[in-house]
């Protein structure tokens, strides 16, 4: 990760030049370990988003709207009450660490003019977000207490005085001279990066091997001048490393040479360059945490019913095979008065065939007895194999409707899709209902949306409530619907509009409804398509089930327009 003692030093800047003397309006906390601000400047309207997560710590400006929770957090009322309406003073950087300090000017209960400080340690497992009195160098809160049994040497608790982080001895960046490049650099050629690591205060990793790559010492001060130079300025050069799959690999507010084989994006600002790094690393770890719950769960109940439908396969044979026990029956009242009393087995002429029979007998019961239970057996078999016909038939649709859950889970995008999810399997009796907690707001239903080459709009459901939607209220009778053969995926509808459909529209609708199913990662993938008119929903099926009629099937690889 990139946000070092360089990255804050040019964030700190930046901040400073866009908030100075803008009021903050509102404070919500969208996780336990977020904060977002709404700061009103006379430039502009911001949100500065903070995070001590320590997957993803960071300060910065972002765009869009987070969701706030109907119930704040406790750190989140205290600063509402402490800070809310308050104005920032100055934003900057501690010495050359990762800490950036946010000076405010607010008033107390009494309407006396106080100011607070908001320091923001920007520092992997150990970040925090600490509110401080400055007058008294007081903590009055935190957004992690950090109490003596975590940390004996330096605590982080309401009433505590603070305390910077202990220091590590090594030179600030910005201070590093020529000569003191020459004596960290006396270490063999291989060790160099580490020595510049281990010596200089606020670099990362990164920029130690990129100063390590400029040579000897005069050219490591050269490339470490320029660094101190771009990251103080009014006009750094923020970019986003890419890999070859188009994933994020890195950020940094100064070009890294080492990194030039890598694809990358260049920005204006330098929050806009972290929030482009972070966003897709922490939308795909809140989704794989969020979605975690239920996969297990649904995993868990997809296991019982494979178990049950096994099970019932094997009730089902076993009734099927039961002739026998009517044949066993039929020779057992033909030939009463040829078995004898208290025998285990006879064995008796079938005269279907001619040939002997061995039939079994219960002891205890003579042979007519043996027989009206033989039967009975018999009679009981046949209403078996109607009755487990029946049950293998609601087990696989329970199972095709979870595949269909499992498939959205997995390939869920976003939080919203999750919680739509999760709503669903409550209503359908999967999960159980969780209290609420708060007022309960709308939620509006959104499709997926993409154009065809030719301009044809394509819709498809993001979960089986919304295919439900999407099939049999939002399309017309002459849209095409489309839905993956035997694999779970969403309902897909191209929008004919009074138009007629081209070939190529329907190849490329194909293409989307194949990559909104379980066959995604699969390089041909077959796809039914019909007219919406002959699709059918039947009555009591569970959501996203339904029967379709005159359909053809085309083969398409998984991609999006």
């Amino acid at each position: 990760m990139a946000f070092d003692g360089i990255a804050v030093c040019a964030a700190a800047r930046e901040l400073d030049d866009r908030l100075r003397m803008g009021k903050i309006e509102k404070i919500y906390q969208p996780e336990k370990d977020e904060l977002v601000f709404h700061i009103h400047t006379p430039a502009a309207n911001y949100r500065l988003y903070a995070s001590s997560d320590s997957s993803h710590p960071g300060l910065y400006i972002i765009d869009k709207n987070l969701p706030n929770p109907l119930s704040p957090g406790n750190f989140c009322m205290l600063l509402r009450k402490h800070i809310q309406g308050g104005r920032i003073a100055a934003l900057y950087q501690k010495d050359s660490e990762r800490m950036i300090e946010m000076d405010l000017e607010t008033s107390d209960e009494l309407g006396f003019s106080v100011n607070r400080k908001l320091i923001f340690e920007i520092m992997g497992k150990h970040s925090n977000i600490i509110l401080t009195d400055p007058s008294e160098n007081r903590i009055i809160d935190s957004i992690k207490r950090v109490p003596p049994e975590v940390n004996r040497i330096r605590q982080i608790l309401p009433g505590h005085y603070y305390e910077y982080p202990p220091v590590q001895n090594k030179i600030p960046f910005r201070t590093v001279t020529f000569e003191q490049i020459v004596s960290m650099t006396d270490a063999d050629e291989g060790e160099k990066a580490s020595s510049l690591l281990k010596g200089i205060q606020g670099i990362s990793p990164v920029i130690a091997e990129e100063l390590a790559a400029a040579g000897d010492p005069a050219g490591i001060f050269q490339r470490l001048s320029a660094i101190r130079n771009t990251a103080a300025s009014k006009d750094p050069a923020p970019k986003v490393y890419l890999k070859e799959n188009g994933e994020p690999a890195d950020f940094h507010v100064v070009p890294i040479s080492i990194y030039g084989d890598l694809e990358n994006l260049s920005f204006d600002t330098v929050s806009e360059a972290i929030s482009c790094y972070y966003s897709r690393r922490i939308s795909s770890n809140r989704i794989k945490q969020k979605s975690s719950d239920l996969h297990r769960k649904v995993s868990a109940a997809l296991k019982k019913m494979y178990l049950k439908q096994q099970r019932l396969s094997e009730d089902l044979l076993n009734a099927e095979n039961s002739e026998k026990y009517r044949l066993y029956g039929e020779i057992l009242t033909a030939n009463i008065h040829n078995v004898s009393p208290g025998a285990s087995s006879a064995v008796l002429t079938n005269y279907y065939d001619g040939k002997d029979i061995t039939v079994p007998l219960d002891r205890r019961f003579p042979a007519a007895k043996n027989a009206q239970m033989y039967f009975k057996k018999f009679s009981k078999a046949k209403t078996a194999v109607k009755e487990k016909q029946k049950q293998l038939q609601e087990n696989e649709k329970e199972i095709s409707y979870l595949e269909s859950v499992m498939t959205y889970i997995e390939n869920a995008e976003d939080i919203s899709q999750l919680e739509d999810i999760r709503d669903e399997l409550t209503e359908t009796g999967f999960l159980r209902k969780k209290k609420k907690t708060g007022s309960s707001r709308k939620k509006k239903e959104e499709f997926y949306s993409y154009t065809t080459s030719d301009g044809f709009r394509v819709l498809a459901g993001r979960n089986n409530r919304e295919n439900d939607l999407l099939t049999f209220r939002t399309a017309g009778r002459n849209d095409i619907w489309f839905h993956t053969k035997d694999i779970p995926g969403s309902h897909v509808i191209l929008l004919s509009e009074g138009r007629k459909v081209s070939d190529e529209a329907i190849r490329e609708a194909a293409s989307i409804s194949a990559w909104h199913s379980r066959g995604r990662s699969s390089e041909n993938v077959p796809v039914d398509w019909t007219l919406v008119r002959h699709v059918k929903k039947p009555a009591g099926a569970r959501p996203g089930m339904c029967i379709f009629t005159d359909n053809r099937t085309i083969y398409a690889a998984p991609k999006l327009p």
